[in-house]
């Protein structure tokens, strides 16, 4: 299974529109950089034909360690969530 990188999306933005290696990989750090504020400011992202992402506030709560049984207390925290979109999951699973 291939893993895509920012250098990877920076190389397709390169060879599709003619960007320069230093231009697309600044394009690819202004975009994400983009997302995470965002989502830092409790913003949702979406993307048409693709999906949504938000951050999930967690509450504290009592967990188990899986190999030892032990009891452990697992701390609030935010999390990233994604939803895809329909259109997406229709694409992906025709795969």
């Amino acid at each position: 299974m291939a893993t895509m990188t920012r250098n990877d999306l920076a190389v397709h933005l390169r060879d599709k529109f003619g960007f320069t290696a230093a231009q697309s990989g600044k394009l690819i750090d202004l975009i994400f950089d983009e997302i995470c504020e965002s989502l830092i400011n409790g913003e949702e992202v979406k993307f048409a034909g693709f999906g949504t992402f938000k951050i999930l506030d967690k509450s504290a709560r009592v967990g188990r360690n899986p190999k030892t049984g032990e009891i452990a207390i697992v701390t609030a925290r935010r999390v990233v969530s994604f939803r895809p979109c329909a259109e997406f999951r229709e694409r992906v699973s025709k795969k």
